[in-house]
């Protein structure tokens, strides 16, 4: 048996140098590095392009929402009120703007520019909502217009609508899209308040139709509770409103779990949004929700969706592309005090051990952790399979600074968490190292 294995290995070898003598002989070493250079190029541009699907994904795919937002909403109609073959006054652009949706500057031609610039184009009018809809300006609303392009018929919502917001380049609530940050500025609620048919959500939770509109009208700007929608909780034992603040989508390569409280990996979550948040039509199984903790959906049997044409989990792989490929942006040099940042990171990564969880590069350890632990209630980590939290990548902080900190806004400012820290843990930071840490973590 050694023979055999030696001659094998031989003959492997023989093998080995007549093939490289092969490529010599049929070209040059730099016909070898072009070949090389052509398919890493082609490898590049395959992945571009499928980040690019994905980003046409993010942007603009509804996966066949309508038929809930307009459907059975009728958002739209509320959108184009009574005087345009809807209901009420109507949603003008800055009744949408109030509401935190945001326009693309970069959707909207010269004439549309120079006309809301000289206020020959209205923005209180609900016909003025309806153009930038035509345009695909509203970022994250899709406006479906019949074929002569004249009457909305419907509309639908894209990731986009919670997870981008504009630099404000142009006006506020409008500029270049910010993809993969919070929109902070969203009131899910008003939005959702607009509907002339709110009563089958009411009935999906067992609440009375005024009950609905009141807890809808709590939520707030830039939160949202996905999980109202399988276990019927709208509020704490505290009797506060129980709503999350939407979260990131930049900064996320190399996470491993993508929410609050460890749901699942990128590819579970767009799939769990997608199908029972924004009500696409596509294929959706989690067994975990068939549990008497999530009535609701075992009730609509939420833990099997089956859907023929499945809209959306073809597209889940671009979409994850085109997300990872969204960096953490950095905050503007001037907003943070460089050289006490520069202190703060030691503080950071020694005395105040921060980097037991924010490990660096990450700045978070892909490890959930019990409520104990963060010195915190459990009351979101048990509405979760896991019961725990994950720790959340510190990236782009400043980004996600509006509403708060922490999983509901619970801290309101940095110094809060520290401080929170500070006595949870019994670091005995001073007053100074606790300045320098805070710093440093508006630096990241």
């Amino acid at each position: 048996m050694r023979y055999e294995k030696q001659t094998l290995v031989i003959i492997s070898l023989i093998s080995i140098i007549a093939i490289s003598q092969c490529t010599k002989i049929e070209g040059t070493d730099n016909d070898v590095k072009d070949t090389s250079l052509e398919m890493q190029t082609k490898m590049n541009d395959g992945k571009q392009s499928v980040i690019e699907q994905g980003k046409q994904i993010f942007r603009f795919d509804t996966f066949g929402d309508e038929d809930f937002w307009s459907g059975l909403l009728h958002i739209d109609k509320a959108i184009l009120g009574e005087a345009n073959g809807g209901y009420g006054a109507g949603v003008s652009p800055n009744t949408a703007l109030a509401v935190g949706l945001k326009v693309d500057a970069e959707a909207l031609p010269p004439e549309v520019v120079a006309g809301i610039t000289s206020g020959a184009i209205s923005l209180d009018d609900p016909k003025s909502t309806i153009a930038l809809l035509k345009l695909n300006a509203v970022v994250g609303v899709r406006g479906n217009f019949d074929p002569g392009g004249t009457t909305l018929q419907s509309i639908g919502i894209t990731c986009a609508s919670c997870h981008s917001t504009v630099d404000n380049s142009f006006a506020e609530g409008v500029g270049k899209r910010l993809d993969g940050w919070p929109n902070r500025d969203l009131n899910v609620g008003a939005i959702v308040s607009l509907t002339d048919n709110a009563l089958p959500i009411a009935n999906m939770l067992h609440v009375s139709e005024p009950d609905l509109r009141n807890i809808l009208s709590l939520w707030g700007p830039g939160k949202y509770p996905a999980i109202l929608f399988m276990d019927g909780q709208a509020f704490r034992p505290d009797g506060k409103i129980a709503a999350n603040l939407i979260p990131a989508a930049f900064g996320l390569k190399g996470i491993d779990l993508t929410t609050y409280t460890g749901w699942g990996d990128i590819s579970y979550w767009n799939s769990f949004v997608a199908n029972l948040e924004m009500h696409g039509k596509g294929n959706f199984s989690d067994p975990r929700l068939n549990d008497p903790k999530y009535p609701i959906a075992v009730e609509n049997q939420f833990y099997n969706v089956v859907n023929n044409p499945d809209l959306i989990t073809s597209k889940l792989p671009a979409l994850r592309a085109y997300q990872h490929s969204l960096d953490a942006p950095k905050p503007p040099a001037n907003s943070f005090n460089q050289a006490a940042a520069g202190k703060g990171k030691a503080i950071f990564l020694t005395k105040a051990k921060c980097a037991s969880c924010h490990a660096l590069p990450l700045y978070a350890d892909n490890i959930l952790h019990t409520s104990t632990e963060i010195g915190i209630d459990d009351f979101d980590a048990q509405r979760s399979p896991t019961g725990k939290y994950r720790t959340t990548p510190l990236g782009g902080l400043f980004a996600k600074s509006k509403g708060g900190y922490y999983h509901d806004g619970r801290f309101s400012s940095l110094a809060d968490v520290v401080n929170h820290y500070n006595d949870h843990m019994s670091l005995q930071l001073t007053t100074t190292e606790k300045q320098n840490l805070v710093e440093f973590l508006k630096s990241l």
